[in-house]
């Protein structure tokens, strides 16, 4: 991808047939699904691909055992369904994980061994594994570090585990070879429309060179998740509002709290939440939480008592408990969850299904769902978009598409090219051409220089954090060495992107006030 020669298209296209609003993952699902239908379509991306909600998930693909508890079976037999399709087409960012649930009564044993039975029924032929009841020993085998006291056993199935961040891009990167214009740090600012009051198309900001572009589209679609009400706004000033935000924080600790292969579930907490502790990265990643918040941020902050509630969760399963000083990052998402008609209506209890709407003007909006589900999203979104609008095109094919990267190779020369898939041949020939460029970026990360040039060159980041965060997920794993890294990956930009010294100095203090969020502090 290249930003610049997507700037330059955007001149040769008179009329898109689709404009996405948002690079998050419904966003590019409905860009996915357009393109797989011989569409048009431009993406407006107001910050970097996936900046939001999208890279801060719990990175599992699942049906959802807690909504299959709350009686949502058709999203959870659309989720199985869905996850089964990411682990076919995006072979190289996602695997199967088991999962265990440790049982401390014979009663649990019976109400989690029949209710994973039928989560095994409910995937047919995707099921990518068999739920069954384990013994007190291999429990503690699967789960080395898990409490003891009272346990009888565990219960082991299989869901889907993925890089949410590097999948964003490997759509994006797919919908970009299929055709597709997508543009990050592109703001829209303002909506078209005509003496109908009919949507025409719309006006953004390219916030890299400060400049303003008006497209024309036969439909407009507001995929931007927790920020759908913004845009909802701009079209009908004092419509109601459609989001209530609900907010997930993680915390990543050292694998050697759980050295397991096995990621922990919790299926009830105190309050009735479900708590992961999920092998990732080399890392554990604990999460998650669900908390309601009033206002939608870029950089959603951790409450205390969100931190608190992981940790004190945490002391109550594991025989060494994680303190404070074993956080290596910290971060929360903001789910975007249909704004309750009743107050008093728990985010635990608000469907997970996505809703697609149309408003008076033809302005399509996506909201609620999740990342496995993306894709039918996507296609829910472009069936809408096509009826308002009276357009035809070909029968939705976005099933099938495998995505950029994918592969079914194992044998990579560095382990952690698989997230490259098979463009990982790219770097190999960016090293024969610079053999210096092999060096390891740092001692505690897999990650060569060469990787971070081929991403500058070939992935589109605009921003030091977009390299750190989103192409290489170090932010996320260890927001210190991340700060560490900061300065070599700004100049190493700066010499690619051809920036100065003062677009250096901004980036650098850019990334210690990011840093500075994602590093837990004393209490």
């Amino acid at each position: 991808m290249n930003r610049d020669q997507n700037l330059e298209k955007l001149s040769q296209v008179e009329q898109w047939d689709v404009v996405i609003i948002g690079g998050g993952s419904s966003g590019l699902g409905a860009a996915l699904d357009a393109l797989s239908r011989g569409l048009s379509v431009l993406l407006l991306e107001k910050s970097d691909f996936a900046k939001g909600t999208s890279s801060r998930s719990t990175k599992l693909l699942h049906g959802g055992v807690r909504y299959l508890a709350q009686g949502h079976i058709g999203l959870v037999l659309e989720a199985l369904r869905e996850r089964g399709l990411l682990l076919k087409n995006a072979p190289h960012l996602s695997n199967k994980q088991a999962f265990t649930i440790p049982i401390f009564s014979w009663f649990d044993r019976l109400k989690y061994t029949i209710g994973l039975k039928l989560y095994d029924y409910m995937s047919g032929k995707l099921r990518i594994g068999k739920s069954k009841f384990i013994s007190k020993s291999e429990t503690i085998e699967r789960l080395p570090g898990l409490k003891q006291d009272g346990l009888i056993g565990g219960v082991v199935y299989y869901d889907g585990q993925f890089d949410d961040a590097r999948l964003a891009l490997s759509i994006a990167q797919t919908c970009d070879q299929m055709g597709g214009v997508l543009i990050n740090y592109a703001k829209v600012v303002g909506l078209e429309k005509n003496d109908q009051n009919k949507l025409t198309g719309l006006s953004f900001k390219d916030e890299v060179n400060d400049k303003i572009h008006q497209v024309k589209a036969k439909a407009v679609i507001n995929a931007t998740g927790v920020f759908a009400d913004k845009i909802l706004q701009m079209d009908q000033p004092g419509s109601r509002k459609m989001i209530q935000p609900s907010q997930g924080v993680h915390l990543v600790i050292d694998r050697k709290f759980m050295n397991g292969t096995d990621a922990l579930m919790i299926p009830e907490t105190r309050d009735g939440r479900v708590l992961f502790a999920v092998p990732w990265q080399d890392t554990l990643v604990l999460g998650t939480t669900d908390t309601l918040v009033k206002k939608a941020s870029q950089e959603p902050q951790a409450l205390e008592e969100e931190i608190e509630f992981i940790l004190n969760t945490a002391k109550a399963y594991m025989s060494t408990p994680p303190q404070r000083s074993d956080v290596k990052s910290v971060f929360a998402g903001l789910r975007p969850l249909a704004a309750p008609k009743d107050d008093g209506e728990k985010t635990k209890e608000i469907s997970r299904s996505h809703k697609v709407f149309t408003s008076k003007s033809g302005l399509v909006s996506i909201t609620g769902g999740k990342w496995t589900t993306f894709r039918q999203m996507g296609e829910d979104t472009i069936d809408e978009a096509l009826k308002v609008n009276g357009l035809s095109a070909q029968a939705s094919a976005s099933a099938s598409i495998r995505l950029y990267g994918a592969t079914e190779m194992t044998n990579y020369k560095h382990k952690h090219w698989r997230m490259f898939g098979d463009a990982a041949k790219e770097i190999q020939k960016i090293i024969d051409q610079q053999p210096e460029l092999a060096e390891p970026l740092h001692s505690s990360y897999p990650y060569l220089k060469a990787d971070v040039v081929y991403s500058i060159r070939e992935e589109m980041p605009q921003r030091v954090e977009d390299v750190l965060s989103r192409r290489f997920r170090i932010l996320v794993t260890d927001a210190t060495v991340a700060y560490e890294l900061s300065e070599s990956i700004a100049k190493l930009m700066a010499e690619i992107l051809k920036k100065d010294s003062e677009w250096i100095a901004t980036e650098m203090a850019h990334m210690k006030k990011t840093t500075n969020k994602y590093i837990l502090k004393a209490s």
